[in-house]
């Protein structure tokens, strides 16, 4: 077998591949462009890509290729269609970071529920020093047990997320995209309920046909003035250029935001251009990358190639 690996640094180098090299004949790529992939994966049995998009046309030109493996719950970004028109294997890896997206999440929400920034420089500025009480209440913050806490997704992240946010005395009511991931623990409720009674809205959906842009300006306006809105999930299901009109008209009380619609952000995301900042936390994508997560997906990774190559249908998407 040859392997070619098409985006191995988003694994990070502490990452172990090695059981890479005892399945075949590997090649590891640090990054690839798009034009590059075609070139990159020929003459290969098994190709690896993390968020390298392999399309229809790179699908149709690669003549060995017998399975492709994403190192990503998502599968978004290889034609799943094309794969199964030419019988090629799509394999994915699902709940690998669900401790980590869960732990983002939630240091997301106290870094804007609790006003940590703020507070954090209250101190360090000198200003704490100059009061004449031992406290400060300059900026108020609520206690999760007096919210409700709405998840648009209810797969194994959004389920953690639940019970996590349950621990804190919150309401949950969830929503799902698909209409499949039904959880008898907490109420399914619509979306536009959801959104309009919920103080937290976490989401954990899949970006597909259903849930581009499903967050557009006028489900932010139907939101509670004081909400908070998380995605970790994946960049497009919220409208970015409406997510800032919404942070800057102080339509929601602000929101966390790990993915993006572009990645690496493009320089002029509307989101950069935020003007209320303080009010929004944007990280690069890291939800999914705690160090054990990451050796928990290059085990799995190793471990979907091993059945494939056994002949059996180890977390196949297609």
């Amino acid at each position: 077998m040859k392997i070619a690996f098409l985006d191995a640094k988003t694994l990070g180098k502490d990452a172990d591949l090695s059981i890479l090299d005892k399945l075949g004949k590997t090649i590891i790529y640090e990054t690839t462009k798009y034009e590059d992939v075609i070139a990159r994966s020929a003459g290969c049995d098994i190709v690896i890509t993390n968020k390298t998009p392999i399309d229809r046309a790179a699908i149709g030109s690669l003549e060995s290729l017998k399975l492709i493996c994403v190192a990503a719950t998502g599968t978004n970004i290889v034609d799943i269609q094309a794969c199964r028109e030419k019988g090629i294997a799509v394999t994915n890896v699902a709940g690998y970071s669900t401790a980590s997206v869960a732990q983002i999440t939630f240091g997301m929400l106290f870094y804007l529920l609790e006003n940590l920034s703020y507070h954090d420089y209250f101190v360090k500025s000198g200003l704490y020093a100059k009061s004449d009480t031992f406290n400060h209440l300059g900026r108020p913050f609520c206690e999760l047990s007096s919210m409700r806490f709405g998840i648009i997704g209810m797969g194994a992240i959004g389920t953690r997320v639940a019970s996590i946010a349950e621990s804190f005395g919150s309401e949950i009511v969830y929503y799902s995209t698909s209409g499949k991931n039904k959880n008898a623990a907490f109420k399914s409720v619509s979306l536009d309920e959801l959104l309009g009674t919920s103080d937290i809205v976490s989401i954990h959906c899949p970006l597909n046909e259903k849930t581009v842009n499903l967050i557009d300006y006028e489900k932010l306006k139907s939101m509670k003035r004081t909400a908070i809105l998380l995605n970790t999930a994946r960049g497009g299901i919220v409208c970015e250029a409406s997510l800032a009109r919404a942070i800057d008209e102080n339509i929601i009380a602000g929101a966390g935001i790990d993915v993006y619609t572009r990645e690496p952000v493009s320089p002029d995301n509307p989101l950069l251009a935020v003007k209320n900042m303080d009010k929004i936390i944007l990280t690069p994508h890291i939800a999914f990358t705690s160090v054990e997560a990451r050796k928990r997906l290059a085990s799995e990774i190793g471990e979907n190639i091993s059945a494939f190559i056994r002949g059996e249908k180890r977390n196949r998407v297609d």
